[in-house]
């Protein structure tokens, strides 16, 4: 190989996924960036052989937890070290976890800090999701407005969580304010006051066991709550993100809104196809790995979910990775009631893997289904397309290279992550991704880490929608 050669990096000899195709063709990068596909590319400074397995976009993972303020006074297990390092060994090449406001705080300020606990530590490249817990004045003219123009094109709201919630009024002023600087904004679309109404009858009847975590949060408020952000949305004419939808309910709420035409998304998790409240109902606290909201529903609900992936109600597949090391999940002692059980379960390094085995190999989808659900759509939705989420001439070499046969039993000895504990001990799938590139570097080689903390950028994302800067048509009327 000549110094002089035209690519710093080939991959050559693997079947590439392409949006529309899939194809016998090598991949050549130079400067991080694709600059070449066809075959028989010249030789480059490096050469990797992907015979016989597959070359796929890398994973980006549009709903993650690390290195969050404390919750609670507790704070979860992943900071930004062990969280981007734990997704790029499971063929995750971009993350957007979250800066969370609450009551009080200056969004800005939170976001500095996020900055700083990020640079030092992040393996891959990342964004920056607004959590907006206070939308006062102030925030909404002073602080939004400049984040966004710096790249933070997202925001999430809640409907439920003290020291989060929006009552409906604030959301519709995080919205119009969305709707006129084309941002995102995600949506937790939970019913706060049914939650909070059964959980005090269910604790007053000592009803306490994990059980009642499930049947407190609903699915009739799943269903309310997303029907309530859907019809908000449409009295501002914004489009919105319904987050980690668990319900055959609120899927079907989403489904009606876009027969009508509405701009309302939604995205799934893998708690939502491969756990369900029978993992939580356990004799003892062990259940608690399982815990998250809104949970996992009886196994009778997981025949929804998967229609609503294929059907394309659910366009975005995430982790929503949100570690709790188990010690803190029962700080509270064996009788520690359900409502005191933090909320969050890891998943970060294994999303892409689950759903690989049962679409991809289960028969359910194509691999182009698959990369969009996983990379393409949360990358055109959140701003980052066709930087990121394809492989394609002028886009990053961000690549996940998967041996799509290779069975894998999964046990948490083998996982990244700063948790001690995966929900999903013991299941054994098909397909698994054995080499991770990021921006044309390899740093995962088939069991060998060979990143650096601090080598991930943060990415300034695009609006992901044009500004409205008019009326909208009910206050134009």
């Amino acid at each position: 190989m000549t110094k002089d050669s035209r690519f710093d990096l080939v991959i050559r000899g693997g079947r590439v996924v392409l949006p529309e195709e899939t194809r016998d063709i090598d991949v050549g990068v130079c400067g991080g960036v694709i600059v070449a596909l066809g075959a028989d590319l010249p030789d480059g400074r490096q050469e990797i052989s992907a015979a016989g397995r597959l070359v796929l976009p890398g994973g980006v993972d549009s709903h993650c937890h690390m290195d969050q303020q404390p919750w609670e006074g507790k704070a979860t297990a992943d900071n930004f070290n062990t969280g981007t390092l734990s997704a790029l060994c499971g063929g995750t090449t971009t993350v957007i976890p979250f800066a969370m406001q609450m009551r009080g705080q200056s969004l800005r300020g939170i976001v500095e800090d996020y900055h700083e606990r990020a640079r030092p530590k992040a393996h891959i490249d990342y964004g920056i999701h607004l959590i907006v817990g206070d939308p006062s004045p102030e925030v909404l003219r002073d602080e939004i407005p400049s984040l966004i123009a710096e790249g933070c094109t997202s925001m999430k709201i809640y409907l439920t969580y003290d020291g989060l919630k929006l009552d409906d009024y604030e959301v519709l002023n995080v919205l119009d304010l969305a709707r006129s600087h084309g941002a995102m904004v995600m949506v937790h679309a939970e019913n706060d006051a049914c939650i909070r109404w059964l959980t005090e009858k269910f604790i007053a009847a000592r009803k306490t066991q994990l059980r009642y975590h499930e049947k407190a949060h609903s699915e009739i408020g799943d269903r309310e709550a997303t029907f309530r952000a859907i019809s908000l949305s449409e009295l501002i004419e914004t489009p919105i993100l319904v987050s980690h939808v668990a319900a055959g309910g609120a899927v079907e709420e989403i489904r009606r809104a876009k027969a009508r035409g509405l701009p309302i998304y939604a995205e799934t998790c893998p708690q939502y196809l491969f756990l369900s409240a029978e993992d939580i109902d356990t004799h003892d606290l062990s259940g608690s790995k399982c815990v998250c909201t809104p949970p996992p529903r009886d196994k009778s609900n997981q025949p929804d979910i998967w229609r609503g992936i294929l059907d394309g109600t659910l366009e975005v597949f995430s982790s929503d990775h949100s570690p709790w090391n188990y010690a803190d999940k029962i700080a509270g002692g064996p009788d520690t009631p359900f409502n005191r059980i933090p909320n969050g379960i890891p998943g970060i390094e294994t999303r892409l893997a689950l759903l690989f085995s049962a679409g991809v190999n289960g028969g359910r989808m194509s691999l182009q289904k698959f990369v969009d659900l996983t990379s393409a759509a949360p990358a055109r939705l959140f701003g980052l397309y066709p930087r990121k989420g394809l492989i394609a001439v002028g886009s990053d070499a961000d690549i996940a290279i998967w041996d799509p046969d290779r069975v894998v039993t999964i046990n948490n000895d083998m996982l990244h992550h700063a948790t001690d504990h995966t929900p999903y001990e013991g299941q054994t799938i098909r397909g698994w991704p054995v080499m991770t590139i990021s921006r044309g570097e390899l740093v995962w080689n088939d069991g060998e880490v060979l990143s650096v903390a601090g080598r991930g950028r943060f990415i300034a994302r695009q609006r992901p929608f044009p500004p409205q800067q008019g009326l909208s048509r009910i206050l134009a009327s």
